[in-house]
């Protein structure tokens, strides 16, 4: 169990206070994202003062979950894996109480489900997975040794091959590679790390699709009972009364004082920009790492359309929809009673007209007329949903960038929940030495 030091971390973070005016901190945070968060919880837990300032109404990043007549929506289709070490390391993972998928899918393959599940976990779903009409009784095989091969030795060893790293290749490349059949690739593979990496095109480097492929061979996909806004929640329920400030938007930086908007200035011995990737390269003018968007469409129903707690993937291509959950059936509580929440997720084109339209012809196809009188709560668009991250991609990039500057996010490492937590205390670890005065770690 993860236990704060500090009494005052049953008081949640502030508004903004009013009259904000120029200051001196220790360290300033910009952005109360997983990582900014992790960073100046791993700061303070260390007694230094720190300041994290927040452009929004709320901490969490893209990890924030909203209410709406009794539901809860994610901004985004998101799961927490429950494999990722930092969860465990960081958060009180017993009080999310976290709510798993099933492992495997259903993949839609000529107008049907079939179940795909990892025999080594789940042996008495082998039968269904054998006879699935979805690849060769080859591409099976190979997809234990794939999974086998992933879980040997450490994870940070799959971040490291094939070395250098100029010898890194794509999703696709590798998958050819280990000798899978088109139709397992375009039936399997591309509908599920389309909406885990947002990658339809199987573009990203291979060594995050072997951390992202152990993990889901490791541990399961998972939510929080209270949504996946309670992650940032417990973070920022550790840190003492007023560290965060919301409603505070850094318009400028001025080598380690942060210009907020309206021209207050907070002058610090070290500065940190833990906001998303292009909003980082933008304050700090480094290289854009790149968006990968997503759009994620909310239905609302009296009943839900099937009784799985499991992921549904169209290998049909039957609409805008590549991934769809039926997010209650695995936490009841994103639900009000009697009714169920259907989370439909788009990777590709997000402002194309008629989106809600087309997901719900979609999954009208699938579950009949019944969809028709399903309601439609709300259709988030995210046009940074992830960092590119192609082949060449480093899990531990530079975040002590001189003169008292760092950076951190999941662009600095692996976009996922993990990489983002990791990221903020590895430059925790970084701003530590440097106030220290000692070299770089």
């Amino acid at each position: 169990m993860v236990r704060s030091p500090n009494p005052r971390t049953s008081n949640p973070p502030p508004d903004r206070p009013a009259g904000l005016v120029s200051e001196r901190v220790d360290v300033c945070i910009v952005g109360a994202g997983l990582a900014g968060l992790a960073c100046a919880r791993a700061l303070s837990f260390r007694g230094v003062q720190c300041v994290v300032l927040e452009a929004s109404d709320g901490v969490g990043g893209r990890v924030r979950t909203d209410h709406l007549d009794g539901f809860l929506l994610d901004r985004g289709f998101q799961v927490a894996l429950t494999a990722c070490p930092e969860l465990h390391h960081q958060l009180d993972v017993a009080k999310l109480a976290l709510r798993p998928f099933e492992p495997g899918a259903l993949v839609r393959v000529g107008g049907r489900f079939h179940r795909i599940a990892d025999p080594l976990r789940r042996p008495r779903h082998l039968l269904s997975t054998l006879f699935a009409p979805i690849g060769t009784p080859l591409d099976r095989w190979r997809l234990v040794r794939l999974l086998a091969d992933v879980r040997r030795g450490k994870p940070a060893d799959l971040l490291r091959r094939p070395a250098p790293p100029e010898a890194d290749r794509s999703t696709l490349e590798e998958l050819d590679a280990r000798g899978f059949s088109d139709g397992m690739i375009d039936e399997f593979f591309v509908p599920l790390f389309a909406g885990i990496q947002l990658d339809p095109r199987l573009e990203v480097s291979s060594r995050r699709f072997a951390i992202i492929l152990r993990m889901l061979a490791e541990g399961d996909g998972a939510l929080p009972a209270g949504g996946m806004g309670a992650i940032p929640a417990q973070l920022a329920g550790d840190l003492p009364r007023g560290l965060v400030r919301l409603g505070t938007r850094v318009v400028e930086l001025d080598g380690t004082t942060a210009v907020v908007e309206g021209g207050s200035r907070i002058t610090a011995r070290a500065l940190v920009v833990a906001t998303e990737g292009p909003v980082a390269a933008q304050l700090l003018g480094l290289d854009d790492p790149g968006s990968r968007p997503a759009a994620c469409v909310y239905f609302g129903a009296d009943r839900a359309p099937r009784p799985e707690p499991v992921i549904m993937l169209d290998a049909d291509r039957s609409g805008p929809a590549s991934a769809v959950a039926i997010v209650s059936n695995v936490a009841p509580g994103y639900a009000p009673p009697g009714r169920a929440l259907i989370a439909a997720e788009v990777v590709g084109p997000i402002d194309r007209d008629g989106l809600e339209a087309d997901a719900r012809a979609q999954l009208r196809g699938w579950f009949g007329a019944e969809v028709d009188g399903w309601d439609h709560l709300r259709t988030y668009r995210i046009r940074h949903g992830h960092p590119d991250q192609r082949p060449g991609f480093s899990a531990r990039r530079r975040v002590r960038l001189g003169g008292g500057r760092f950076v951190c996010g999941d662009h600095r490492d692996t976009p996922a929940i993990q990489g983002a937590l990791f990221s903020g205390k590895r430059t925790a670890a970084a701003v530590l030495a440097e106030l220290r005065g000692d070299g770089a770690p």
